[in-house]
């Protein structure tokens, strides 16, 4: 996950010098965009009920997954 620390932003400026825009180098972009992805997958899943580690172990093994 990205964070501000890890961001190499260029911003561009008015006359006036107030920041009007923002470019951030590709590789940099395509992290944010998989964060987002991520946090959106998360917040859609967010009122699925939960397994406990136990609970999941057994159903893999249950299934021959593991």
């Amino acid at each position: 996950m990205i964070n501000s620390d890890n961001l190499h932003p260029y911003f561009i400026t008015d006359a006036l010098g107030k920041r009007v825009s923002v470019v951030i180098p590709m590789e940099e972009y395509e992290e944010l965009l998989e964060d987002i992805e991520d946090l959106a997958a998360i917040a859609e899943r967010r009122d699925e009920p939960t397994l406990t580690h136990e609970d999941l172990m057994a159903s893999l093994k249950q299934d021959g997954i593991l």
